[in-house]
């Protein structure tokens, strides 16, 4: 068997329909496109989110509020997540957290909660603790010390 000896499985390959060539063809005058319409002309393309003329979504629904992109980005860490990834002695911070993947390179503040549980004795440096999570990780006997925001974007 050679190259040019290859051929397609019977009945695998159709011919393509050619639109608009008579009444004979099937496809004949509109070409499948319908009567009237923006649809049948040539060139059209639809818009993302038209809606056929009437007022679309995105323009019918209220903008509210603001968001300003300059607002340093926060991360929540809960205890347990502390407690699945840090060992007695070490000490949480962002670059640690952040060596740990925990937080991205994006993230400025880090805020502990106490959502979880703490298994073990760890020294917290972060932005904030929240009053359970600074209860929790004294009665554990660990320490917390609150950076004074020196991580924001400047």
């Amino acid at each position: 068997m050679k190259l040019n000896e290859l051929k397609p499985a019977e009945g695998s390959v159709k011919k393509r329909k050619r639109v608009g060539r008579g009444p004979g063809s099937g496809l004949g005058k509109t070409a499948g496109r319908g009567e009237n319409g923006q649809k049948s002309r040539r060139g059209y393309s639809k818009q993302r989110g038209f809606e056929g003329g009437q007022m679309p979504l995105h323009r019918r629904l209220p903008k509210r509020g603001f968001t300003n992109i300059f607002a340093p980005v926060t991360k929540e860490i809960t205890l347990s997540v502390i407690s699945a990834y840090f060992k007695d002695g070490e000490t949480v911070n962002i670059e640690a957290l952040r060596a740990k993947k925990i937080v991205s390179p994006k993230v400025d503040r880090v805020v502990v909660l106490a959502s979880g549980e703490l298994t073990c004795k760890i020294s917290v440096e972060v932005d904030r603790v929240t009053k359970g999570a600074r209860e929790a990780i004294a009665a554990k006997g660990g320490t917390v010390n609150e950076s004074t925001i020196t991580n924001a974007k400047k």
